[in-house]
C-alpha cells in the first residue's frame, strides 16, 4: 500500500506549496497506481494555475505519445536522456523504421551504459523489421539475469527453430517476473495486468514452438490460431496490450492470414483515437503497391480504410469512395445495380466466400445510410427515399443482423414523426384514420415490421425498440393493415421481451380503441401465464387507480390470472393492501385529509372539493375498524368526527354556513390532538397495525423486486414483525421479510409517493448502464448507476428496496462535525451572523455573504470522512477513485434527465465501495428549475465539499474525463435515450413534477393554453358535473403534452449540444466545461433554499 500512502501525503504536500517536483511526484505515484486521469488532471490543474513549464516525460506518464514526441523534437538538445524518451515515444507508436534509425545511430559512439539502456527498445525495433542479425548485436548488451534479455533471446531462438534453447529462455524469463507478479497481485489487480500480460505472452511462445513442430495445415495449428483469437478477445480493448501480443504472433502467422483479427485491432486503433497506427495495420494488409482504391485489395481491408478515411475528417470523399466501392461489389456478386433486391446473387468465380461477401455488402448500405444521415440534417425531408433503399439494403443482404433491421425501423419512425407534424406521435391518444394509406404502407408497416425483426434478433433485451414498437402500436393499431403487422410480429419475438416495458403496458391498460384495447389484453394474459410474478403488483397498482375503465380493464386480467394461478393472485392482493395499511395509518390519512380540506376551504372557498376529500374517509370509518390500532382511533376520534360528519351533512341540507363552521371547530381540534401524537409513532408492530401480515409465512409471491426470469424465485417466508419509522416530514417506514434463500431484504416503505416514477427511473438507468458497459473507455473505468428495486403497490405508495451499506452525505457530515464538536450547521450561523434576513437581499449581497461563510469554514469534512473510515490507504484510494467517478456519471445522467432537489439527504455513499448513490426521483424533467419558489439554478449538485473530496486537483482528472465519456456516450445514444424518456413524458399517470401553474407552461412553450375555472361554471350551474370532470381531464392532458413537448425539446437540445443559448452544437469536452461552471459558480449556488445547502 507504500504507493497509495505515499499520493495521500503527497497530496497534502501540493496542496500547501505546489512545486515543480511535487507535480511530479504526483503524476508518477498517479502512474505507478494506474490513475492515469487523475495524472492528467494533476497536469492540467498545473497548467491552469501555476504555470509550470510541462515536461515530455509528464506526456509520456500519460501516454499521450505524439505530444512527448513532439515536446522532445522541439527541444532541440542531443542528450541521452532525449534520445531515450523519443525512443520509448517511437516504440509506443510502432514507427519501427525511425527507431532502428535512432537506436543505429546511437549505438556506435555510446558507452556500454547507454547501450544497456538502449538495447531493449532498439531489439523490438528490429524485431519489427526482421533484421535478425542486429537483434543479436542489442542482445549481447542487456543485463544478463533481466526478463527483457531472456524475452528477447526466446524470440530469436524461436525464429532460428532452436526450439530447446527458446524453452529454457522462456522459463528464465518466468521466473524473473514471479517476484514482480506476486508483489503486484496482492496489492491491485489492475497494476498487475500488464505483467499478466507479458506472462500470457510467454506462454504464446511456447505454443508457438508447438505449433512451429506441427505439421502445415494441420488441425493442430488451426485449433491454436483459434485459441489465440479467443483469448485475444478476453484482452482488455487496449492497443498497446493488442499490439504486443499480435507482434509476438507474428513469429508464425502473418498479418495477411489473419485478416479479421488485425483488422479488428486496425478499427481498435481508430477507435481510440491512435490513427496513425490505424493506417500503418492497414497497410500491413495490402498488397506491396496497392491503392485501397483499387479492386485489388482485399474488400473487407478496403471497408476498414473507408471507416479510417472518415475518421481523419475526409468525410464527403469516404462517402463518395464508399458509394463506389459498394456498386463494385454489387456488379461482383451478378447484381443489377437498379435492382438489387428481386434478383438472386450470382457471384463471379473469383469470389471464395459468397456469404461473408454478401455480409459486407450489407455493412456497406448500412454505413452509406448512416454516413448520409450524419452529413445533411434533414434528410428526412430531402433525402428520406435513398437512405431509406441504404438501410433496406442492408436488411436484404444481411436478414439476420440486429443493427440493419434497427436502423431500418428507426429511419422510418422518424418519418413518421416528421410526416404527422406532431412534436411526439405519442400525443395523439384517440386512434383515428386520418393517417394516409401512404404513410401507413410505406413507413408505419415497415417500421413495425423493421423493430420485430431487430427485438427478435437483439442479443440482449432491446428496451429502446421495444418501446418505440409501443408507440406505433398506440398510435397506428387501429389500422387494420398496422394491427396485422402486429399480430404477425407477436409470434417473432419471445413472451420475456415484453417484461422490461411492463410499466408501460399496464399503464395504457384502459385503451379507447377496441381493437389495440384487445389485443393490448391477450397480450398481458399470456405474459400473466408465462410470468405470473412479475404482473401481480403491478396490476394491483392498476385496480385501485382512480379511472374506473383502468379498474375494470386490470381486474379483467387478473381474473384470467385466477384462473391459473389463483392462490398467488390472492397473496398479492394481501400483501399489496396490508403494506399500504402499513404505510399510512388511519391517523396519518385523516391528518393530511384534514390539511388538505381546510386548504380548500378556507384558502379556495371550494366546498365541493372539501367535501370530496372528507367523504371517502367517512365511508371508511362507516365500515369499521380492521385493526387494533385502527380500533383505538375509532375510540379516541369517532365520536367527535362523526358528530363533525353530522355538521357537514346538516349543513348540505340547508346551505347554513355556520353549520360548517361548527364542523371545522371539531374537525380543527382533532387535527390538534393527531397532530401531537404522530411524532410519537417510531415503530409499528405488525400485531397491532396488519395482523394478516404477520400471519402471512410460506408464501408463493416473491419478494418484492427479486423476480428474475430463469432464475429460482426467491419466495417470502415471512415478515419482520416489527418496522420502524423514519422521523422525516413523510414518515416512511423500514421493514424487512425473510426470503426463501435464506437472505433478509429490507425496503422502505412510502406512503405518499407516486414509486412508479422511481420505477421508470431506474428504468433508465437500466439502458444507460447497458451503453456504458458496451463502451470500452467507460467500461475499464466501471463505470455505472447503481439501481435499487421500486415497486409500486397503489398510485400514490410503494416500496423501494433500501440501498445497503450506505449513508446520506447528510449524516455522514452530521456525524463528524458532532465527533469534533462543530455546530452542524455553521456556516448558515455565519450567514445569519452577517445577514439575518439573507432571502431577501440582493443578488450581489447575497454573494457577499455566501462566500464569507465559505471563505470563514474548510469544507474537508467529505473528504477527511473518506480518508478515516478507509482501513487502508488502497482501499481508501479505490473509494475515492469509486466515489469522484460515480458523481461524474449521475451528475451527467442527471442533468439530461432534468433530475433537482439534490441535497444532501438524497445522495448517499455506499461505506464499502465508496460509490455515490441518488435516492428520491420526484423532481425529474427540470420540475425544480421551473419551480416558482427558490428554483434551482445548477445543473446538478456540484459543490465544494463534494469537489474537496476528490483528487488533489479537484474536478480536473476523473471527475472531468469521466463526465466526457459520459457525456459522449449519452449523445452517441442519443435515440435510444429518447425513446424511453419519451415514453416517460407522455406516460398517461404520471405527473413528474408537472403542477406549474399553466402561466409558466403557456411561457416557456409558446402554447396558449386555454385554463376555465370548472368550480365556477358548477356554481354558477352552467355545466354539471360529468361536464366539469370531462373538461377538467382534456385540460390536463393539453397541459401534460405541451409540458412534455417542451421537455422532449429541452432533452434533445441537451444530447445535441444546444443547450446553451448563445451557442450552437457545442462539442461534448465545451459542453461539459459550461455544466462544471454552471453548476460551481457562486451566483448560482448562493440563490437556493437553506435545506439545499449550498454551502457544504
Amino acid at each position: 500500500h507504500a504507493y497509495a500512502k505515499a499520493l495521500h501525503y503527497k497530496e497534502l504536500e501540493f496542496s500547501q506549496e505546489p512545486s515543480t517536483p511535487t507535480i511530479e511526484a504526483l503524476i508518477s505515484i498517479n502512474n505507478q497506481l494506474q490513475q492515469t486521469d487523475a495524472a492528467t488532471g494533476i497536469l492540467k490543474h498545473a497548467q491552469q494555475h501555476h504555470n509550470l513549464q510541462l515536461k515530455e516525460t509528464w506526456y509520456e506518464k500519460l501516454q499521450r505519445w505524439e505530444d512527448a514526441l513532439k515536446a522532445y523534437n522541439a527541444r532541440g538538445v542531443d542528450n541521452i536522456e532525449t534520445t531515450m524518451g523519443k525512443m520509448r515515444c517511437l516504440h509506443a507508436l510502432g514507427e519501427w523504421d525511425q527507431l532502428a534509425q535512432l537506436a543505429q545511430e546511437k549505438w556506435t559512439n555510446s558507452s556500454t551504459d547507454i547501450k544497456r539502456t538502449v538495447a531493449p527498445l532498439a531489439a523490438a525495433a528490429a524485431w519489427g523489421l526482421g533484421q535478425w542479425d542486429r537483434m543479436d548485436t542489442y542482445i549481447t548488451v542487456m543485463k544478463p539475469e533481466s526478463p527483457d534479455r531472456a524475452f528477447f533471446n526466446a524470440i530469436l531462438s524461436l525464429h532460428r527453430s532452436n526450439f530447446d534453447e527458446a524453452s529454457a529462455h522462456i522459463v528464465q524469463a518466468r521466473d524473473l517476473l514471479v517476484t514482480e507478479i506476486t508483489a503486484l497481485v496482492s496489492e491491485s489487480y489492475s497494476r498487475a495486468y500488464n505483467v499478466v500480460v507479458r506472462v500470457q505472452m510467454l506462454a504464446e511462445l511456447e505454443e508457438i514452438i508447438k505449433y512451429k513442430n506441427s505439421p502445415q495445415n494441420s488441425e493442430a495449428r488451426a485449433v491454436m490460431r483459434k485459441t489465440w483469437n479467443f483469448r485475444l478477445l478476453g484482452c482488455q480493448r487496449n492497443v498497446d496490450i493488442w499490439q504486443r501480443i499480435l507482434k509476438v504472433r507474428t513469429l508464425v502467422v502473418k498479418p495477411k492470414q489473419d485478416m479479421e483479427t488485425w483488422i479488428k485491432f486496425a478499427n481498435l486503433c481508430r477507435k481510440s483515437g491512435r490513427l496513425g497506427l490505424a493506417e500503418k495495420s492497414l497497410n500491413l494488409l495490402l498488397e506491396e503497391g496497392d491503392d485501397p482504391n483499387t479492386s485489388k485489395a482485399p474488400p473487407q481491408v478496403v471497408y476498414a480504410q473507408l471507416k479510417y478515411m472518415w475518421a481523419t475528417g475526409l468525410k464527403r470523399e469516404a462517402l463518395s469512395h464508399l458509394i463506389d466501392f459498394t456498386s463494385r461489389m454489387s456488379h461482383d456478386l451478378g447484381l443489377n445495380p437498379d435492382d438489387l433486391i428481386t434478383q438472386p446473387v450470382q457471384a463471379q468465380t473469383n469470389i471464395k466466400n459468397v456469404e461473408e461477401y454478401t455480409k459486407l455488402l450489407a455493412r456497406c448500405f448500412l454505413k452509406q445510410g448512416e454516413w448520409q444521415v450524419a452529413l445533411q440534417n434533414n434528410w428526412r425531408l430531402e433525402n428520406s427515399e435513398t437512405i431509406l433503399g441504404s438501410y433496406l439494403l442492408a436488411t436484404h443482404f444481411d436478414k439476420n443482423w440486429y443493427k440493419a433491421w434497427h436502423n431500418w425501423a428507426l429511419a422510418n419512425f422518424e418519418v413518421i414523426s416528421l410526416l404527422t407534424a406532431k412534436s411526439s406521435i405519442n400525443e395523439t391518444n384517440d386512434l383515428d384514420s386520418t393517417y394516409s394509406p401512404e404513410l401507413i404502407q410505406q413507413h408505419v408497416i415497415p417500421a413495425i415490421r423493421g423493430f420485430f425483426h431487430s427485438i427478435s434478433l437483439s442479443q440482449s433485451n432491446p428496451l429502446q425498440d421495444t418501446l418505440r414498437l409501443l408507440t406505433l402500436w398506440f398510435t397506428f393499431g387501429g389500422i387494420p393493415d398496422a394491427a396485422q403487422s402486429m399480430t404477425e410480429g407477436f409470434r417473432m419475438v419471445k413472451i420475456d421481451t415484453w417484461l422490461e416495458v411492463i410499466p408501460q403496458l399496464i399503464s395504457r391498460i384502459h385503451q379507447p380503441n377496441q381493437t389495440v384495447s384487445r389485443s393490448l389484453h391477450s397480450l398481458l394474459s399470456e405474459l400473466g401465464k408465462a410470468h405470473p410474478q412479475a404482473l401481480v403488483y403491478p396490476l394491483a397498482v392498476a385496480i385501485k387507480s382512480d379511472s374506473i375503465s383502468r379498474q375494470r380493464a386490470a381486474s379483467t386480467i387478473i381474473d384470467t390470472m385466477r384462473l391459473h394461478s389463483s392462490a398467488l393472485v390472492s397473496q398479492s392482493e394481501l400483501v399489496s393492501n396490508e403494506l399500504i395499511r402499513v404505510a399510512v395509518l388511519w391517523h396519518e390519512l385523516w391528518f393530511e385529509a384534514l390539511e388538505d380540506a381546510s386548504r380548500l376551504f378556507f384558502g379556495e372557498n371550494n366546498t365541493e372539493k372539501m367535501f370530496s376529500v372528507l367523504e371517502p374517509l367517512h365511508k371508511m370509518l362507516e365500515k369499521g375498524p380492521e385493526t387494533l390500532r385502527e380500533v383505538s382511533f375509532v375510540n379516541t376520534f369517532g365520536r367527535d368526527l362523526n358528530n363533525a360528519y353530522d355538521w357537514v351533512l346538516s349543513y348540505r341540507r340547508t346551505n347554513d354556513i355556520t353549520k360548517l363552521n361548527q364542523a371545522w371547530d371539531i374537525y380543527y381540534n382533532v387535527f390538534r390532538r393527531i397532530n401531537r401524537q404522530l411524532p410519537q409513532l417510531q415503530t409499528l408492530e405488525l400485531q397491532y397495525v396488519a395482523p394478516r401480515l404477520l400471519a402471512a409465512t410460506d408464501l408463493d409471491l416473491a419478494a418484492p423486486g427479486t423476480y428474475t426470469p430463469g432464475k429460482p424465485i426467491i419466495r417470502i417466508l415471512n415478515f419482520e414483525p416489527i418496522c420502524t419509522v423514519i422521523s422525516s416530514k413523510q414518515r416512511p417506514r423500514r421493514f424487512g421479510l425473510k426470503g426463501s434463500d435464506g437472505k433478509e431484504y429490507f425496503y422502505l416503505l412510502k406512503g405518499h409517493e407516486d414509486i412508479r416514477q422511481d420505477n421508470l427511473v431506474m428504468q433508465l438507468f437500466g439502458l444507460v448502464n447497458t451503453l456504458l458497459i458496451n463502451d470500452p473507455e467507460c467500461f475499464k473505468r466501471h463505470l455505472d448507476i447503481q439501481q435499487f428495486p421500486a415497486i409500486p403497490l397503489s398510485p400514490k405508495s410503494g416500496l423501494l428496496g433500501w440501498v445497503p451499506n450506505s449513508d446520506t452525505f447528510h449524516v455522514l457530515i452530521k456525524e463528524y462535525r458532532e465527533s469534533r464538536n462543530i455546530i452542524l450547521n455553521i456556516e448558515h450561523r455565519i450567514m445569519l451572523q452577517m445577514a439575518p434576513d439573507y432571502d431577501n437581499l440582493t443578488l450581489l449581497q447575497k454573494v457577499e455573504v455566501f462566500t464569507y461563510a465559505l471563505d470563514n469554514t474548510r469544507g474537508q469534512d467529505l473528504y477527511k470522512v473518506l480518508w478515516l473510515k478507509s482501513r487502508s490507504s488502497e482501499s481508501w484510494l479505490d473509494r475515492r477513485t469509486t466515489y469522484t467517478r460515480s458523481l461524474a456519471v449521475m451528475s451527467m445522467v442527471g442533468y439530461i434527465l432534468g433530475l433537482g432537489d439534490r441535497h444532501p439527504s438524497n445522495l448517499m455513499l455506499d461505506r464499502i465501495t465508496g460509490k455515490v448513490v441518488h435516492i428520491d426521483f420526484g423532481d425529474c424533467f427540470e420540475a425544480a428549475i421551473l419551480r416558482e419558489k427558490f428554483p434551482e439554478k445548477v445543473p446538478f449538485r456540484l459543490t465544494r465539499m463534494l469537489t474537496y473530496a476528490m483528487e488533489v486537483s479537484g474536478i480536473e482528472g476523473s471527475f472531468r474525463i469521466t463526465c466526457e465519456h459520459v457525456m459522449r456516450v449519452l449523445r452517441d445514444n442519443k435515440e435510444s435515450l429518447m425513446a424511453i424518456l419519451e415514453a416517460f413524458a407522455y406516460d398517461p399517470l404520471i405527473n413528474w413534477g408537472f403542477d406549474l401553474p399553466t402561466h409558466v407552461i403557456s411561457d416557456v412553450t409558446g402554447v396558449k393554453l386555454q385554463h376555465v375555472n370548472t368550480a365556477d361554471l358548477l356554481h354558477r350551474g352552467q355545466i354539471d358535473e360529468e361536464e366539469a370532470a370531462r373538461i377538467e381531464i382534456q385540460q390536463k392532458i393539453e397541459i401534460r403534452n405541451a409540458r412534455a413537448s417542451l421537455v422532449l425539446k429541452r432533452i434533445t437540445d441537451k444530447l445535441t449540444g444546444n443547450d446553451f443559448r448563445r451557442y450552437n452544437e457545442l462539442n461534448v469536452p465545451d459542453q461539459v466545461d459550461k455544466l462544471i461552471q454552471q453548476a460551481t459558480t457562486v451566483e448560482n449556488l448562493c440563490q437556493h433554499y437553506i435545506g439545499w445547502c449550498s454551502f457544504w
